[in-house]
């Protein structure tokens, strides 16, 4: 029997690597199965002189998919699950998600072997993200950060036509883009924590679509899913977004699920991080746990003072 699903994704060169790869490892599993792509812009595309944390909206990246996903004008969406909020829209699912890519952030300079340790006195570095920025001013105070949005390419276009000093991006990114002769370092997670999520792909439909969900089970990653909806649960209990400085990451081992976070202050001068060992069959509450203990060891008073200002 002859199955056709409509993808839909955002228009960016890495949403579209993204779409094509799921398409590919869907239509290689499955005969007889063919995927249409369906651009589709998100308000997160058409604001680009903003920063993501002034914009203040959770799902600046999923919700005009989502739409076309509840008008059945699309049978499935494929996000970067980093930007896909935690509570998911009332009649969609979660149905499947992808061997996550290596999670690390990397540092994008003019010199090979630059790190974040060697860059000098009172660099300019540039992102777009507040867990990147506390994060760094936690180990260099002295670096001066500018905002960075855009895709990928775009982001490295910027950069070398400025005076700043580095850029940081997701190795995720890069590498896919086949971009990597531009980095010059990559960031130990040990130093710097991801975004929840970061590395892997998650696929959306309705969850009255069994026929979609069966077919999307095929490039399902268990133990993925396992880390990621640690690290969401996590999120969700601290109630994040793009607004607030928080960084995660969980691991299965033969031993256990292991989840490491923080939560830092705008300035960095303030960081929280705790790690925990749970079961792996429990995972959201190995999440929810943790961010119980982060908020009681103080990341209350600095999310409070966040949410109060932003």
């Amino acid at each position: 029997m002859k199955h056709k699903l409509i993808l839909g994704t955002r228009g960016s060169e890495l949403a579209l690597w993204q779409a094509n790869y799921v398409k590919n490892e869907l239509e290689k599993k499955i005969k007889n199965l063919s995927i249409e792509l369906k651009i589709i812009k998100t308000k997160g595309d058409k604001i680009l002189d903003v920063a993501l944390s002034k914009i203040g909206d959770k799902s600046l990246f999923t919700k005009e998919l989502e739409n076309e996903l509840l008008d059945r004008k699309i049978d499935f969406a494929v996000h970067s699950l980093k930007d896909l909020q935690t509570k998911i829209p009332e009649g969609l699912t979660l149905a499947a998600v992808t061997k996550r890519h290596p999670v690390e952030d990397v540092l994008i300079s003019r010199k090979k072997n630059t790190t974040i340790f060697s860059l000098p006195e009172n660099a300019k570095v540039a992102t777009g993200s507040l867990r990147r920025k506390s994060q760094l001013l936690h180990l260099r105070p002295d670096i001066q950060i500018f905002d960075l949005r855009g895709n990928v390419p775009s982001r490295i276009e910027k950069f070398f036509n400025s005076d700043w000093d580095a850029i940081i991006l997701a190795r995720a990114g890069v590498e896919r883009l086949k971009l990597t002769k531009y980095i010059s370092s990559y960031i130990p997670t040990d130093l710097f924590l991801p975004a929840v999520g970061q590395g892997a792909l998650g696929l959306e439909t309705r969850e009255d679509n069994k026929t979609a969900i069966e077919i999307l089970q095929n490039i399902h990653d268990e133990n993925t899913f396992i880390e990621i909806s640690a690290e969401r649960s996590l999120l969700n209990s601290l109630g994040g977004g793009c607004q607030v400085p928080i960084g995660a990451l969980a691991i299965v081992k033969n031993n256990g699920l292991y989840l490491d976070a923080f939560v830092g202050s705008l300035d960095g001068s303030i960081t929280f991080r705790k790690k925990v060992r749970g079961t792996k069959n429990e995972p959201l509450k190995l999440g929810s746990s943790l961010a119980k203990d982060l908020l009681k060891a103080g990341a209350k008073k600095i999310l409070d003072e966040i949410y109060k200002n932003s």
